[in-house]
């Protein structure tokens, strides 16, 4: 109820319990029709709360009204925004004989939205409340129990808020009932839950009769190492809903959830909490030991986190990543793909991160905005014979473009596009800047370009194809060494640089597959934190970061040998490790693979029978298996599933066998990865090697978190089947 005040009308006539007059009304059925026309025809006009105040009360069965006989002008509450006790009033115009009023200010042309609508309200308003005065003045009786309704509700106004005692409780009629008006969720969700817990509802469910089979939902591990965000919510409340759907339509539904317990990350928060003595002191045993009560203590959390959520699982069994009859089930699919040759170990180069000292994989990196290299513009010259067509130039030099100057101490060739033109130029510059006229070697297609960039003039003196300069030798810019000109492939274009590309097979992987085509050395010489090693070859480099000071030191010697063009810097989107949020390089160490080659045709032939919700990533997932040749699954961290290698301690040579992988299984199995750690040798090899133990030394990889994760099938298989029916992540 709401008081409408009006000039002309007394306010202490106003109606102010009309919900009690409502329901004494013989008219409250027509009433209530009127209430929902009124609604369906106004929608969400401002102004439905005053017209449909207005509209019930005229439709009532009343005495020809009485109150307002005659022409007159009143101000009322009227406007866009529903009706308030403080509404801005404007001036009306009421006509008795239609009992219609109209703002002064409306006229028939009115543009003001809501400005009719608002009069029709208020004409609706002000017939229904002379309605109700004639009813409150013919009925003495009534009238007497409306003012004493009021003045009770004007008491309790004062001594109560409004809620279950509100002042309006008694003039309206409600069933009885227990159930609460509030949801009060933090005190019932967890009463509701204590019930499910205490009835084993989830359990009997296990039991009922099913007659449309078994439904199973594998559930993708979640990371143990922090509390849960929106990511884990979505995720699991999606996998409940279907799951609780499933059990509805009458399907055996058995949900185990699973947690990614091993990894760079926990081990990262675990080192986080250590001072730096106890670092020096920290073995990786008792790395692993701290690793693995921390991420129990966050499977805790998340576990009471996911049951306070609602969801149904069988929380007190889950898979978890770190017990032993899981990492035994892992080391069995390893097993397998050994057999199979789908693992090998090479040297290649992979993303590395020198902050955390670790090789990463794709999924692991990130692209952050606004990082800026030094790239730089050299010039290698060329030296020896020469093809007829560039004979005649005493001092060419083949132009290189490069946005890692850290690299060319790595440079083991330069690469050419034989379908490409190039070009000899004569470059020039500017008398003030007091360089003398160079012959480059650049593309045809950049040279353009390379005036503006260089801020020389460069002049075409013969034009060739490609493929003319491959077989010749040019200095290395640093060493001297006598280096080769490649053909490389279709990575060689002419949207930057200068056409040729300077090849360092240890830090690229088109470097490294051209390297392979001309048997180049894949030369990486740095450590696991990134500072270049005796093998750097320049002294004066030696102990250098490529990621601090290797870029400066490098080009400060390229000037003053005379072969660095033009220093730049370049802003582009570069690899950042995602948990130290630090740069990545690309750097070949000996890593362990899985041939992707060996595993593509089955993996395709599966994904035919696999329905994608929505089909369009089918289309996703299907080019990244056929683009894909191999997968590094080593990571060199001690919290992980062991890769279980031995090597040869004075040649390196790897030593790893189906059979060597089954008798370590079954030492895991046991008593678990630690184990790796805790034994010999002689103890984790099997009898027929054991007689060359002395000879060996256990290797220190893990596999990469991705394998383990990816393993989960095998260690549920047993108790939910296979295939499963449903896997739901992103």
């Amino acid at each position: 109820p709401r008081r409408i005040v009006c000039k002309g009308i007394s306010s202490k006539e106003a109606p102010l319990t009309f919900c009690q007059w409502l329901m004494e009304s013989s008219a409250w059925v027509r009433i209530l029709q009127g209430l929902y026309d009124c609604t369906l025809t106004m929608g969400r006009h401002p102004c439905r709360p005053l017209c449909i105040f207005g509209f019930a009360l005229s439709c009532a069965e009343m005495e020809p009204q009485i109150g307002l006989t005659s022409s007159a002008a009143f101000t009322v509450p009227c406007g866009r925004q529903p009706l308030q006790a403080d509404a801005a009033c404007q001036p009306v115009q009421w006509s008795p004989s239609s009992r219609t009023g109209r703002l002064a200010s409306a006229g028939s042309q009115s543009g003001e939205p809501g400005a009719s609508a608002g009069a029709l309200c208020l004409g609706l308003a002000l017939g229904g409340l002379t309605a109700f005065r004639s009813q409150l003045s013919r009925k003495p009786k009534r009238r007497a129990k409306v003012h004493s309704l009021t003045q009770v509700a004007g008491k309790k106004k004062k001594e109560t808020d409004a809620g279950d005692d509100s002042i309006y409780k008694d003039t309206v009629l409600l069933p009885s009932t227990d159930f609460s008006q509030r949801a009060n969720a933090k005190v019932r969700e967890v009463e509701l839950q204590e019930w499910w817990k205490k009835e084993k509802i989830y359990e009997k469910l296990q039991d009922m009769p099913n007659p449309k089979g078994t439904f199973t939902l594998h559930d993708g591990p979640p990371y143990a190492n922090g509390s849960l965000h929106m990511g884990h919510a979505l995720n699991k409340i999606l996998k409940d809903a279907i799951n609780k759907f499933k059990a509805v339509q009458g399907h055996k539904v058995k949900y185990i959830p699973g947690w990614d317990c091993h990894g760079l990350p926990i081990e990262m928060k675990v080192l986080q909490t250590l001072k730096s003595k106890e670092r020096k002191d920290l073995t990786p045993l008792k790395l692993r030991e701290r690793a693995a009560s921390f991420a129990m203590e966050a499977v805790e959390e998340q576990r009471t986190s996911f049951e306070r959520y609602g969801v149904w699982g069988d929380f007190d069994s889950p898979y978890l990543t770190l017990l032993p009859k899981y990492e035994a089930a892992e080391l069995g699919i390893f097993e397998e793909m050994v057999r199979r040759g789908s693992i090998y170990r090479a040297m290649k180069p992979v993303y590395w991160s020198p902050s955390t000292r670790t090789a990463l994989a794709e999924s692991e990196l990130e692209y952050p905005e606004g990082h800026v290299s030094p790239s730089i513009y050299v010039a290698f010259r060329c030296t020896g014979e020469l093809p007829s067509t560039l004979a005649k130039f005493d001092a060419l030099e083949v132009a290189v473009w490069t946005t890692t100057p850290w690299t060319i101490p790595a440079n083991r060739a330069v690469a050419v596009n034989p379908a490409l033109k190039y070009a000899v130029v004569r470059a020039e510059w500017p008398a003030e800047d007091g360089r003398s006229p160079r012959h480059l070697v650049v593309a045809s297609g950049l040279v353009e370009s390379l005036q503006d960039v260089l801020g020389a003039s460069l002049a075409v003196e013969v034009e060739f194809e490609g493929s003319e300069l491959e077989g010749v030798k040019y200095e290395h810019p640093l060493t001297g060494t006598l280096t080769p000109v490649v053909m490389g492939g279709e990575y060689i274009t002419t949207e930057s640089g200068t056409g040729l590309v300077h090849t360092a097979p240890g830090h690229g992987a088109d470097d490294y597959a051209t390297g392979q085509k001309y048997g180049l050395e894949v030369a990486a010489p740095l450590d696991n934190a990134g500072n270049y090693t005796e093998e750097v070859g320049v002294e004066s480099l030696v102990g250098a970061n490529v990621l601090k000071d290797a870029n400066d030191r490098v080009i400060e010697l390229l000037k003053e040998k005379e072969r660095l063009l033009l220093q730049k810097p370049y802003q582009h989107k570069y690899p950042y490790d995602w948990r130290s949020k630090k740069p990545v390089i690309q750097r070949a160490t000996p890593q362990w693979f899985a041939s992707i080659d060996t595993l593509r045709d089955g993996a395709l032939e599966c994904m035919a029978d696999v329905q994608f919700v929505p089909e369009k990533y089918r289309n996703r997932m299907r080019p990244m298996i056929e683009g894909r040749s191999d997968w590094c699954i080593s990571r060199q961290r001690s919290w992980g599933v062991p890769i279980p290698a031995f090597y040869h301690k004075e040649t390196g040579e790897a030593l790893m066998t189906p059979e060597i992988i089954g008798h370590v299984k079954s030492i895991v199995a046991e008593k678990g990865t630690n184990a790796w750690f805790e034994l010999s040798v002689a103890d984790l090899l099997p009898e027929e090697h054991r007689a060359d133990a002395e000879l060996y030394e256990k290797g220190q990889d893990t596999m990469d978190v991705w394998f383990d994760s990816g393993s989960s099938w095998a260690y549920v298989e047993e108790t939910l089947g296979s295939p499963v029916d449903l896997y739901l992540e992103g």
